[in-house]
């Protein structure tokens, strides 16, 4: 998410050595072999639903791989073994995320989001590889996210000029994390074709005023 940076292969690891992806940023941007992975993790606040709830996908012979000290709460074979509700569960998150996956599913499931979500990238990453350096990306090409597009101006004062500026036409939300700095556009699942689209064309107006 900070960096927008992103696999775009799956390692190949030993067989006794479990695989274990972190997918908070990416669940459900695209197509992917979960058979490969001993364990997917993924917050939910980015992709399915609102924060509160974690989507935790475990290969059973790891459900009980754990320390002998490790606290009851925090055994994926205890939600395992109770269909995750061996607590109150956040019902009101759940069922936003319920919205959320009929909702990808009447969009034709995940290989038409990712179609779309390829479009969206392009239209952004097009913009910056064709600003002549006005915009710099952060990732390399071939690490780049499909998610979170980063970039950099010239200097601080001109970011956020462009934050600024960007915000008055509807765009918010563009400044980078505080600990990276420069300019983020996030473009999860529900950021829709012609957001970005006017986004682009702000970032190219953008740039014919201040460069």
């Amino acid at each position: 998410t900070l960096y927008g940076t992103e696999w775009h292969y799956i390692p190949k690891v030993p067989d006794d050595v479990p695989l274990v992806a972190d997918m908070s940023s990416n669940i459900m941007d695209k197509v992917i072999d979960i058979k490969k992975f001993a364990v997917m993790y993924a917050g939910a606040q980015k992709n399915l639903g609102p924060a509160g709830v974690t989507l935790v996908i475990v290969r059973e012979d790891l459900l009980d791989r754990v320390p002998e000290n490790t606290p009851t709460m925090q055994r994926w074979s205890t939600h395992a073994h109770k269909d995750s509700l061996f607590n109150t569960a956040p019902t009101f998150a759940i069922y936003i995320c319920k919205l959320a996956l009929e909702y990808i599913k009447e969009r034709g499931g995940v290989p038409a989001l990712e179609k779309v979500n390829r479009e969206k990238a392009k239209i952004l990453y097009d913009v910056i590889d064709s600003s002549d350096g006005f915009y710099k990306g952060h990732a390399r090409h071939d690490s780049r996210s499909l998610m979170n597009v980063t970039f950099r101006l010239a200097s601080e004062e001109l970011e956020l000029k462009c934050v600024e500026e960007g915000a008055k036409r509807g765009l918010i939300g563009l400044k980078g994390h505080r600990s990276v700095g420069g300019m983020r556009a996030s473009i999860y699942n529900a950021m829709t074709l012609e957001g970005v689209k006017a986004l682009a064309e702000f970032l190219k107006e953008f740039q014919e005023q201040n460069q």
